[in-house]
């Protein structure tokens, strides 16, 4: 009895200290604290270095039980005892103690709240596994009318740090808007929704090179310049609207001059006379390409490796042009008319 008492006094003593850890855990998560914070107050609640790593992004945060921050090492390799993080039942991370003797009868319960509260905290700031996001908070983050407070809180959301400027790509594909963004940033932060039609892809950084190799054929990506979400939004749909087949990702920065064709109202547009014959010439394909591939080089040569036919074929399909326009091709003002009305038409087009 005596040894059946004494057992009942210690699972009660363990039970209590054991409410009480829950209790500290639970208050750290009311307070949204991020995972330095964490990681300092379970040093100090365990009185040893305490540790968190993350698999993805291989992140390490290690801190001494007097709150200060210890230097990280690549792994626990002191670690005393461990606990696995895991996030939608994907083990995502570590977190473990490193007492110099054996564990303490709480720290398996210690490290399972830590390893609870680094899943919420993964999941609140991100950033997530996941690439599609709430709609309603991308919104919120390209919408000029949202306040900077709520723009941050948005981005916050979604798990973009406060210290990297986010760029937005609008994109239109028949491709899962998902498998488009992550090959338009592979291995980082990105997240993307449906937004009025477009897609809308919100990312730290966009990488520019081998877009041709790495995206589908039907894919057009147009991609804002600005540091401010909302602006870049709006160059980034602007952008959207002069890419083609020939140029599926088009950068608003590279536009230059060319960005103010879009500002031109429609119905100046379509009353242009150059406008005008280029509509009635795109009822022929063949005729609309040629002309799209001399604008684009400025060269009889050059244009017919591109549309992969003889110069001679060329020259007669651009003679046939130049009469149906009305335009002199072989001049320099003549093809800068053409190339403007061309590109004048496509935005009227879509």
């Amino acid at each position: 009895m005596e040894a059946l008492a004494a057992r009942l006094s210690q699972l009660d003593a363990h039970a209590e200290g054991a409410i009480r850890v829950v209790a500290f855990y639970d208050t750290l998560m009311r307070r949204r604290v991020d995972l330095p914070a964490l990681a300092r107050s379970s040093a100090g609640l365990a009185g040893c270095v305490a540790g968190v790593r993350l698999h993805g992004t291989g992140r390490v945060v290690r801190a001494s039980p007097d709150g200060a921050d210890a230097p990280a090492p690549a792994a626990p390799a002191s670690a005393s005892t461990t606990a696995p993080v895991t996030l939608d039942e994907e083990e995502i991370g570590t977190v473990w103690l490193e007492r110099p003797g054996p564990p303490n009868p709480l720290d398996e319960v210690l490290l399972d709240r830590l390893a609870i509260a680094v899943a919420a905290v993964v999941e609140r700031y991100g950033p997530a596994r996941t690439t599609m996001a709430d709609p309603a908070l991308v919104e919120l983050v390209v919408s000029s009318d949202c306040d900077e407070a709520g723009r941050a809180r948005a981005l916050r959301l979604l798990g973009f740090a406060a210290d990297l400027p986010v760029r937005v790509a609008a994109v239109r594909s028949e491709l899962p808007l998902g498998r488009v963004a992550g090959l338009l940033c592979p291995g980082r932060p990105v997240k993307a929704a449906p937004l009025a039609g477009v897609g809308v892809v919100l990312a730290t950084a966009i990488p520019l090179d081998r877009f041709p190799d790495r995206l589908p054929a039907d894919v057009r990506v147009g991609i804002g310049a600005s540091d401010d979400p909302a602006r870049s939004w709006r160059e980034a749909r602007t952008a959207l609207r002069f890419t083609s087949t020939r140029q599926p990702v088009v950068r608003h920065d590279d536009l230059g001059a060319l960005a103010l064709l879009a500002e031109i109202p429609e119905d100046a547009a379509r009353a242009n006379g150059d406008v005008a014959a280029i509509a009635r010439m795109a009822r022929n394909p063949e005729d609309l390409e040629t002309l799209d591939a001399f604008c684009a080089t400025g060269s009889l040569r050059r244009a017919a490796d591109r549309l992969h036919l003889h110069h001679s074929s060329v020259a007669r399909r651009l003679e046939q042009i130049t009469k149906t326009l009305g335009i002199e091709l072989t001049q320099p003002a003549g093809l800068l008319r053409a190339g403007l009305a061309l590109t004048a038409w496509r935005l009227l087009d879509g």
